[in-house]
């Protein structure tokens, strides 16, 4: 009997084991939480400033003035790249009006107007090359005459802050920063849902954190109804 007694567990014990197991897996789920929070947010921080800071200028645009730099040039190819021009085979060009320029004749514009042709496909006619070169804050392009060899380059920068605004929208910006921007997103993503779940776990004590949330959804669909037409 006493045997008996001696091996039967405590009550207490028997009681507590459920709930370690739950704090053990709550505080597991908030060290993930925690732990994806900061490390979104560290991946995403400095997007957020950039998207954050274009954000305002993109809204202010028409108050914000700036003065298009333009730069013009003519120039003539020399006689040996307009042979390479007109030595392209016109079956070839009929098939695809696109095509990239000949190395050497990208080489020499890239030196001559400091800026990257290589690789890029250009509009070919009969008569004409059309190469347009557009990028961020910026446009330009060239158009060679293929009969005389006559060149005309146009350049036109709207400066910084038009650079950052085109960043923001992904404007002529190329794969590299599609992928980024994809990326920046997710993480952007993965900050918001866990800090949400964040404000559940810790909202007891704090009143005001679900009226505050509610406000940060209801205000921009009352803005749309109200305001926007």
């Amino acid at each position: 009997m006493n045997i008996a007694t001696t091996d039967r567990p405590p009550t207490d014990v028997v009681l507590k084991q459920p709930p370690r197991k739950k704090r053990s897996r709550r505080s597991a789920w908030l060290r993930l939480l925690i732990h994806s929070h900061w490390m979104s947010s560290a991946i995403s921080l400095v997007g957020m400033v950039l998207f954050a800071i274009t954000g305002i200028t993109l809204n202010h645009a028409s108050q914000i003035e700036t003065e298009p730099k333009i730069r013009n040039e003519l120039l003539e190819l020399p006689p040996r790249l307009q042979s390479i021009l007109r030595a392209v085979p016109d079956t070839e060009l009929a098939a695809s009006e696109s095509a990239v320029l000949p190395a050497e004749v990208a080489d020499w514009l890239s030196d001559r107007f400091t800026v990257s042709v290589a690789n890029r496909e250009a509009e070919w006619s009969g008569d004409e090359v059309y190469l347009s070169m557009q990028g961020p804050g910026s446009d330009a392009w060239i158009a060679i005459d293929r009969d005389s060899g006559e060149v005309e380059f146009q350049s036109t920068s709207r400066g910084w802050i038009a650079y950052f605004n085109d960043l923001h929208k992904g404007r002529h910006t190329g794969t590299a920063w599609m992928w980024f921007l994809d990326v920046f997103a997710i993480a952007t993503l993965v900050f918001c849902i866990t800090g949400l779940l964040l404000l559940y776990e810790r909202a007891g004590n704090r009143r005001s954190t679900w009226p505050l949330v509610a406000f940060g959804l209801i205000a921009p669909w009352i803005l749309i109804l109200l305001f926007i037409h």
